[in-house]
């Protein structure tokens, strides 16, 4: 379904279909930080605030569009904060919420454990 705006045709905004459906808080968890980029964004913040530029050099491979989406959820969920400088040009930067500080340890335990395995799953992928 598409929206006129003078005259010009704009895809809607995407709207779920069915609601989220988390019962437990581990699915909370794995839903606020999981993905393929959120917790690399975290992990990059949490060395302290950076500019969009600068956040999107150090995540290397990510498109604008991922890291734009993955950004506005990890605001929306508390997470991350959007600073915006009345400056010219416009300055946004993006740090660390105390809830999303809160995670890093967290993270930290999981990047151990994966460490851990990670060789382990290499090899025998390899060997096959």
């Amino acid at each position: 379904m598409r929206r006129l705006f003078g005259g010009v045709e704009v895809p809607m905004a995407y709207k779920r279909k069915l609601e989220k459906d988390i019962r437990c808080p581990l699915e909370y968890g794995l839903d606020v930080f999981g993905g393929k980029w959120k917790s690399r964004i975290l992990c990059v913040l949490s060395d302290g605030p950076l500019r969009y530029s600068v956040l999107r050099d150090e995540m290397a491979d990510v498109s604008d569009a991922a890291l734009a989406s993955a950004l506005k959820e990890l605001a929306t969920d508390g997470l991350v904060v959007r600073r915006q400088f009345e400056e010219i040009p416009p300055r946004v930067e993006y740090a660390l919420a105390p809830k999303g500080e809160s995670v890093i340890p967290v993270l930290q335990h999981i990047c151990q454990w994966a460490g851990l395995f990670h060789r382990d799953v290499a090899d025998a992928a390899l060997a096959r």
